[in-house]
């Protein structure tokens, strides 16, 4: 909650200014076993050496693709990136981002890499991944899909079939070039939890009418049959994406996806950035970078 007066006046009135100045925000595993010994001989064959697993819980490099969320977006400060809070590439402690688990601080800073970009819709992310590709590295985050349901209309968003493709050819673009990189996929997030969350601050409100996921955002305190039939073709579009992403994913054994689980997870106020109840905070990033680290590090990917 925050305090009403004088300082919530000047908080909006700074955010709306700077809002406005910025227009347009809007293969398989070997067989194991042993070989009969040769006929006539008492000799046993050497066992076979064990199947290397097809995933590396450990890997050394991280490249990070994506949208705003990956940039740390209003994380920090208003309307700007703020990287070293970032879930995946980060070097805040309190994110303790997956770079920093999975390969120390210092690992992090010399072997990974974000090349999010803050408004980054899905067909952005092939050329995304192809800058990917030229490090080489050895896992790649992606996270988008959030800017392709936060459009100005319902009807703006991208469809389901462009969507598929554009995600087709961005993991086609990395296998091109780096067949043996791993991938880590994230859910899109819950845009209308995001409202439902939100839209009991008024200062949030104030926020979100200057442009911020008008499909889902426009209106919070509208609950007539246009209002939430339009909020549940945003939610079923968000949830299509989340199919495809899934589908995809599954065709590729060096692909894992994360279930589900931010999409799934419930960002409370806390986990929410104090400029526009929308993007993660430091707190959200440091969750996001926790079911990542899950996924990554897990034996057998989510079911």
């Amino acid at each position: 909650m925050r305090n009403r007066g004088h300082r919530s006046h000047a908080v909006i009135a700074t955010v709306a200014a700077a809002l406005l100045s910025v227009a347009g925000l809007a293969g398989c595993d070997a067989s194991g076993g042993n070989s009969p010994g040769p006929t006539g001989t008492s000799s046993q064959a050497k066992p076979s050496p064990k199947p290397t697993p097809d995933w590396d819980r450990s890997p050394r490099s991280l490249v990070a693709v994506g949208d705003s969320i990956t940039r740390g977006f209003d994380a920090c400060s208003v309307l700007s990136d703020c990287p070293e809070v970032s879930w995946a590439t980060g070097s805040d402690a309190k994110v303790n981002s997956l770079a920093v688990r999975l390969l120390g601080k210092s690992g992090a800073a010399q072997r990974s890499w974000n090349y999010a970009v803050t408004g980054a819709r899905m067909a952005d992310v092939p050329g995304q991944m192809a800058q990917a590709a030229v490090k080489k590295p050895e896992l790649v985050t992606v996270m988008a899909g959030a800017n392709d349901a936060c459009r100005a209309s319902v009807s703006a968003m991208t469809s389901v079939s462009e969507f598929r493709a554009q995600f087709e050819d961005a993991l086609g673009t990395l296998r091109d070039a780096s067949p043996k990189t791993q991938v880590y996929v994230s859910s899109v997030p819950d845009l209308k939890r995001l409202w439902s969350e939100g839209r009991g601050n008024e200062m949030s409100k104030q926020i979100w009418k200057l442009g911020i996921c008008p499909s889902m955002l426009a209106d919070p305190d509208a609950l007539d049959s246009v209002a939430t039939l339009r909020r549940d073709e945003v939610q079923g579009r968000v949830e299509a994406y989340n199919e495809v992403l899934a589908e995809v994913c599954a065709k590729d054994r060096l692909c894992r996806f994360d279930g589900g689980a931010v999409f799934d997870f419930r960002f409370g106020i806390e986990q929410l950035s104090q400029w526009d109840w929308f993007h993660p905070s430091t707190n959200g990033q440091a969750r996001l970078a926790e079911m990542a680290y899950d996924v990554v590090t897990a034996r057998k990917p989510p079911a």
